[in-house]
């Protein structure tokens, strides 16, 4: 049997509650396998865009997820790559260990928001800058929102997110097929509620998660995309420490609030 120690990056705590950043998995020998809680097994080919990253450290590995947005750059959450070494990036994947292209970068390659803060996760975003890959069936881009003067909030909203996350918040066994979950968007200040201003600012994005359908760790950066189109507004950071199946909202990083930075890094607008 596989032994499993999870490291938790970060606890932040707050008048509202308690929150952990989607945590990354320390284990022996090899890299975790989950899902999202109470999700639904993804087909072949329906999240073109999805991105497997095993990042390696002088201490250990972990497992994260990313967002191709262009043929030759990643999204993915800050506490990911924050003291990594390296990173092997798994393309048209839906069972993890069986990708259609793999490739490895150094740490040189990654663009780390410059102030990321791991305490309260703020600016919880990174770049990763690859070799340029060929986009087949099975791995597409998925499109940025359109930079403008002003956004949706996108409270309402459908959207999926996707990943190879936990199961569940005491998993005894994992699945190594790509898992989604279709969540709605929430107003920031119904999350506010929960997490508090110091943790929810214009910059995140959260979902409802009932009946336990979360994200969770393993799931950390990887994508929130609207339901109806294939545009990506949300990087997956934290969920609440009572556990992925709390109830609790799950938080994001709001792309749209960060359109020009990834503009300025990449070269990427639209």
């Amino acid at each position: 049997m596989k032994v499993f120690v999870v490291l938790a990056l970060a606890i932040a705590a707050v008048s509202a509650g308690t929150i952990l950043p989607e945590e990354k998995n320390f284990i022996e020998p090899r890299l975790f396998e989950g899902r999202i809680t109470n999700g639904k097994d993804a087909a072949e080919g329906q999240f073109p865009y999805q991105v497997g990253l095993s990042f390696s450290s002088s201490s250990g590995g972990w497992w994260c997820g990313g967002s191709l947005i262009d043929n030759n750059w990643i999204l993915t959450a800050a506490h990911c790559t924050s003291g990594a070494s390296s990173a092997t990036v798994y393309l048209g994947a839906t069972v993890r260990t069986s990708p259609k292209v793999t490739y490895t970068v150094s740490s040189s390659e990654f663009r780390q928001h410059a102030s990321y803060n791991s305490i309260v996760l703020r600016n919880d975003i990174s770049l990763i800058k690859i070799p340029s890959v060929t986009f087949t069936t099975y791995i597409k881009k998925i499109n940025l929102p359109a930079i403008a003067s002003s956004y949706s909030t996108y409270a309402g909203k459908k959207a999926i997110a996707s990943g190879w996350g936990l199961t569940s918040d005491s998993a005894t066994a994992v699945s190594s097929k790509l898992q989604y979950a279709e969540m709605e968007v929430i107003e920031n200040s119904v999350c506010a509620d929960t997490y508090g201003s110091l943790i929810i600012t214009s910059k995140n994005i959260c979902t409802a998660t009932p009946k336990g359908t979360s994200t969770c760790s393993g799931d950390s950066g990887g994508p929130l995309a609207l339901y109806d189109s294939n545009t990506l507004i949300g990087v997956t950071s934290f969920v609440h420490s009572a556990g992925c199946q709390s109830g609790a909202p799950a938080g994001f990083v709001r792309v749209t609030s960060y359109l020009d930075w990834i503009k300025e890094k990449t070269g990427i607008a639209y």
